[in-house]
C-alpha cells in the first residue's frame, strides 16, 4: 500500500515540519564525517522550498539519554546543511518551548530552521504524547527519517496523531519503493548478501529472505556460527554457541525452499587482532589452531564473483570481516566492487555496508543506500513500523 507523501499535499506557503534524520557521525572538533544522510534529505527540503514553505528540521542525533551533551547537538548539521543549499538555514538550541515559538512565528516563507536534538527530552524515547504535542508547531508533519521509522518515538509515531495533514517525505518514498523490490521479488536470478557479527540480530530478516532469494549468501562472523553447526573447527572465531540451533534450522529450510546456501571457502586468520602483520589464510574445514577469522579470503571473493555474475536484483547488509580494521577490510570491499558491476538492481543497506561502498568509492554505481539499516532489516522481515503505520495510505 502506497503512503501519502509530501506530492499528495497541500503545502504552498505553509509550515511544514519535516523530521529527518541528521543521526550522523561528527568528530570532536565538530566536523561531521559522514554527510550521507544530510545530502538524501535535500530532495525534500527542496521541494518544500520551491513552494515557498517555511520549514522546521528536527532530528534526534545519538544516545543522550534525555541530558543536554554539547557533542551531540545538532548545530553542526545545520551549518553544513547551509552550506549544502547555500543558503542561511537558522539554528535553534531548543526543540520545543519559548525559544522555538518565538524562531517560528519570525519565519518568513522560505526560511529553514533546524531544531535541538531531540533526545535531549527522555520524553522523545518514551513516546511521550504531551511531548509530541508540543512539536505540533506546524501545518503539515512530513516523515523523511526511514532510519527513525521502527522507532515507537515521539517525533516519528505519537505527533502523528497531532496532525490532520501528514505524509512522508521524497527520500522515506525512495526507501519503500527499493524495498519493496526486495519483499516482492520478482527480478530474477535474486541474490541476498548478509553479513555482520550476529546471527541473533539478523535471524528473522534471514529467515525472510530465504522464501524469496535464489541464493543466499553469508558472510562476517556469522559465518563462524553457520560454520560451527557444520561440526567445522573455527578455532577462536566469533561464534553464538546459543544460537548453533538456530543455524542448523535456517540451513534445513533452506534446503527446503530451493535457495542456494552459500558460505565462504576460506578465511584470513589472526593469533591477535591487533597484530594485523601476521595474517594467514585458512580453509573452511582445515584447522584453525586456535587461530580468529578476521574477513574471508581469495577463494571466497572468487566463489562471490560467480554466483554474484548475472544477478538481476542484490540485496547486501553486514561486512564480511572486521572493517574497521583496513587490514581486514579487503572481503567487504570487493563486495562493495562486485555489486558496482552489476547490470541489475544492486540495494546496499546498515551503517557498516554504506561506509564500504563508499570507502570502495562505488556509490554512484549502486541503485539504492538505505539510510537505515535496523529499519530496513525490520521492513525486509515483514514487521510493522510503528513511523509508517500510523502515517496514511494514498487512497
Amino acid at each position: 500500500m502506497k503512503k501519502i507523501t509530501i506530492r499528495d499535499l497541500d503545502i504552498n506557503g505553509k509550515k511544514v515540519l519535516i523530521r529527518v534524520d541528521y543521526n550522523v557521525p561528527i568528530s570532536e572538533e565538530g566536523v561531521i564525517q559522514d554527510d550521507t544522510r544530510i545530502v538524501l534529505s535535500l530532495e525534500t527540503i527542496r521541494y518544500a522550498l520551491e513552494r515557498k514553505c517555511k520549514i522546521i528540521l528536527i532530528s534526534h542525533l545519538g544516545r543522550p539519554k534525555g541530558k543536554r551533551i554539547d557533542s551531540m547537538s545538532l548545530k553542526p548539521c545545520a551549518a553544513h546543511l547551509s552550506k549544502l543549499l547555500n543558503l542561511e538555514v537558522k539554528f535553534v538550541d531548543d526543540c520545543i518551548g519559548e525559544s522555538v515559538q518565538l524562531a517560528i512565528s519570525s519565519m518568513k516563507n522560505g526560511d529553514i530552521i533546524v531544531l535541538e536534538n531531540l533526545r535531549f527530552y527522555n520524553e522523545e524515547t518514551k513516546d511521550n504524547i504531551e511531548f509530541a504535542k508540543k512539536l505540533a508547531f506546524a501545518d503539515v508533519y512530513i516523515n523523511d527519517a526511514f532510519g527513525a521509522i521502527h522507532r515507537a518515538h515521539a517525533s516519528v509515531h505519537a505527533i502523528a496523531g497531532c496532525y490532520e495533514h501528514k505524509g512522508i517525505g521524497l527520500l522515506m518514498e525512495k526507501e519503500l519503493h527499493f524495498l519493496d523490490k526486495v519483499l516482492e521479488g520478482r527480478e530474477r536470478p535474486f541474490i541476498a548478501i548478509i553479513g555482520g557479527a550476529k546471527v541473533s540480530d539478523k535471524i528473522e530478516v534471514i529467515e525472510s529472505l530465504i522464501q524469496k532469494v535464489d541464493k543466499l549468501i553469508i558472510c562476517g562472523a556469522m559465518a563462524f556460527t553457520f560454520l560451527k553447526a557444520l561440526n567445522y573447527d573455527v578455532g577462536s572465531s566469533l561464534v553464538e554457541d546459543d544460537k548453533l540451533e538456530i543455524a542448523q534450522s535456517i540451513m534445513e529450510k533452506v534446503g527446503a525452499t530451493g535457495c542456494k546456501l552459500i558460505l565462504p571457502v576460506d578465511f584470513v586468520v589472526v593469533d591477535d587482532i591487533q597484530k594485523s602483520e601476521d595474517t594467514r589464510i585458512i580453509q573452511a574445514g582445515k584447522k584453525f589452531d586456535n587461530k580468529k577469522g578476521v574477513d574471508i579470503g581469495p577463494e571466497s571473493i572468487d566463489l562471490f564473483k560467480k554466483e554474484i555474475e548475472g544477478a538481476r536484483l542484490i540485496f547486501w547488509n553486514g561486512p564480511a570481516g572486521i572493517f574497521e580494521i583496513d587490514a581486514y577490510a579487503k572481503g567487504t570491499l570487493e563486495i562493495a566492487r562486485l555489486l558496482s558491476l552489476v547490470e541489475g538492481i544492486t540495494i546496499v543497506g546498515g551503517g557498516d555496508t554504506v561506509s564500504a561502498v563508499k570507502k570502495a568509492k562505488v556509490s554512484d554505481k549502486i541503485t539504492h543506500i538505505s539510510t537505515g539499516g535496523g529499519a530496513s532489516l525490520e521492513y525486509i522481515s515483514g514487521k510493522s513500523l510503528p513511523g509508517l503505520e500510523v502515517l496514511p495510505n494514498l487512497s
